[in-house]
């Protein structure tokens, strides 16, 4: 095999401390997490204690509303939430209704923009998403991965006094049995999130609803 060929079977990386490519030979993996464009590699250098994984929390995040509740189970075993859960929805849907019939004219800027609120697909929530961080005193490492029918191999080097690591891949072995490390936050749910009604709020609204009839 000459060196042409067995440049083909190779991918060279450079990436930081954090494991963000930096150089690629395909320009768009540049920006990218290394563990999305090479998962099983990654993971190995996890285990290898070459990265460490940490865990950051956003407090300031906005998720999409979900609509639908995954834990249906949890809502049934649960009635307190679902009636709860349905008062809000109640509440909720009397606001647009009164708001988009313009029934008190008197309210209606203010109840818009309650509206516009409500619809939003938005909602402030916390989440967690995964960092990653190099062991600086690794100089360099080998490494091979046992995937389905192949092992994989590659070297990870560091750039002597730059926070820099090359790292070399054996690109014949494509190892998809494992699967990428992505960095993509979690939304921290709550195990039974308390959903309050105001008693004054629901019957100043039905009062509303009345008078405005």
């Amino acid at each position: 095999m000459d060196w042409g060929e067995k440049r083909k079977a190779i991918n060279c990386y450079l990436i930081d401390n954090n494991g963000f490519i930096l150089v690629s030979e395909d320009y768009r993996q540049t920006g990218y997490f290394f563990g999305e464009v090479e998962g099983a590699v990654m993971n190995k250098l996890l285990t290898m204690g070459s990265f460490k994984r940490i865990t950051l929390y956003d407090y300031q995040a906005m998720c999409r509303t979900n609509k639908e509740s995954s834990d249906s189970a949890h809502s049934l075993l649960d009635p307190y939430n679902a009636f709860f859960a349905a008062v809000k929805w109640i509440v909720t849907e009397l606001v647009l209704f009164l708001v988009e019939f313009n029934l008190c004219s008197w309210w209606h800027s203010d109840l818009t923009a309650k509206a516009q609120r409500l619809k939003q697909t938005l909602e402030p929530c916390d989440t967690e998403y995964p960092a990653f961080v190099s062991e600086r005193t690794i100089k360099e490492t080998t490494g091979n991965i046992a995937c389905d029918d192949c092992f994989k191999s590659f070297v990870i080097q560091q750039i002597p006094s730059s926070n820099l690591f090359m790292v070399v891949v054996d690109n014949e072995c494509f190892c998809d049995s494992v699967p990428p490390i992505t960095m993509a936050p979690i939304e921290i749910r709550k195990m039974q999130e308390n959903v309050v009604v105001s008693p004054a709020l629901v019957l100043n609204l039905l009062l509303l609803f009345f008078l405005c009839y």
